[in-house]
């Protein structure tokens, strides 16, 4: 059933994302079933669509298929200062698959409706990925599964309404001195993490980079005097250790 039919497993602030902007947008052309497609594996040989492919790429089309919603994002840099947007999200399949040279499968599907870099990937095992700018096929895990991705939407759209933080290449470092903040386990995973409070919201994650091992970072928002007073601590604090360290 699709996910707007059926919206068990959600947070309220997810719930509240999809009420404000999701709609579903019935598919304008045909698509082939994954049952009929013919696939390489990891010897290049051309076979039929195994099962667990079939399994998972019909139910993304059947769960996820022209979901669309609109995420609001804030952020900062020291140079241009806060700048505000929003990103529309389509979700629907892609044409592409490709045999994971580990275990299982992966399959494309669009994500944002602007020019972007990078293609968005599911795994057969349920993990959220992408491909890097480089264009190699090869999946890198951004999220743990579909749900984690969409509740970690609605805490970026959350949270565009707080104040972020110009932190640039240091984030990581004063976003590990920021204490007494909760995991929110429904939108973290191994390769991005959100932890909160009334007044700080932490996103740290693992860029999609050619490079390995991958680059972490976080973004850091704020709201009230408390949030603002709290993360000067944590900047002030990583600045004189930094100072310490290159003394």
């Amino acid at each position: 059933m699709h996910i707007l039919d059926d919206r068990s497993g959600l947070s309220p602030r997810a719930l509240a994302l999809l009420d404000r902007t999701g709609h579903r947008q019935e598919p304008t052309e045909p698509r082939l079933p994954t049952e009929l497609l013919r696939v390489r594996d990891n010897k290049g040989l051309l076979i039929t669509a195994p099962l667990e492919l079939v399994i998972r790429r019909e139910g993304f089309a059947q769960r996820y298929g022209g979901l669309r919603y609109t995420v609001r994002r804030s952020l900062a840099d020291a140079i241009h200062g806060r700048s505000a947007s929003s990103l529309d999200w389509s979700h629907e399949l892609g044409s592409k698959v490709w045999a994971d040279p580990v275990r299982g499968w992966f399959f494309d599907w669009h994500g944002p409706q602007a020019a972007h870099p990078i293609r968005y990937l599911l795994h057969t095992d349920g993990r959220v990925g992408a491909e890097n700018t480089a264009g190699d096929g090869v999946f890198q895990e951004t999220d743990a599964s579909m749900i984690h991705r969409i509740e970690s939407h609605a805490l970026m759209d959350e949270v565009s309404a707080w104040d972020p933080w110009p932190i640039d290449g240091c984030g990581l470092t004063v976003a590990r001195h920021l204490d007494n903040l909760g995991e929110v386990t429904e939108a973290s995973g191994p390769m991005l993490n959100w932890r909160m409070s009334d007044a700080v919201a932490v996103k740290e994650f693992a860029y999609v980079r050619t490079e390995f091992p991958r680059e972490r970072q976080a973004w850091i928002w704020s709201r009230g005097e408390d949030g603002h007073r709290q993360v000067s601590a944590a900047a002030a604090l990583a600045a004189r250790q930094e100072d310490q360290r290159t003394a």
